[in-house]
């Protein structure tokens, strides 16, 4: 019972079912992806993906400077909760408008974005 209040703590936020769903969409995205995808701080979306990696959610990996998020196994894939989330999801007006932001986002290098990000200029604009 305490992983499932850890999962569902875990996703009681719109910002974390924002990253649940991204990754859903894409296998794996780069910290700068995701912090770019929610507009917010460096240091909140580690927040957030700390929660979601203690959760059980999502893993992480090293690959050079850049930390990559994925979901955490078949598990979390077709799990009957995560089945309904995904479906309650689809009807998000956020999450149409993430789809396209994350086209943008998808387009341009970690490095640059990782730059334009401390410039505070990505280019990838977004209505929320």
């Amino acid at each position: 019972m305490k992983d499932l209040l850890l999962i569902l703590k875990a996703l009681s936020d719109q910002n974390r079912l924002r990253i649940f769903n991204a990754l859903l969409r894409y296998d794996e995205l780069c910290a700068c992806q995701i912090i770019e995808l929610l507009q917010v701080s460096g240091a909140t979306a580690s927040r957030h993906l700390s929660l979601m990696v203690t959760a059980g959610i999502l893993k992480s990996k090293k690959v050079g400077r850049w930390v990559h998020f994925s979901l955490d196994g078949p598990d979390v894939m077709f799990d009957p909760v995560a089945d309904w989330i995904k479906l309650k999801l689809n009807t998000s007006d956020q999450i149409e408008k993430d789809l396209k932001m994350l086209e943008c986002i998808m387009r341009i290098p970690c490095e640059e974005l990782s730059r334009k990000q401390r410039e505070k200029t990505t280019g990838c604009t977004t209505n929320n």
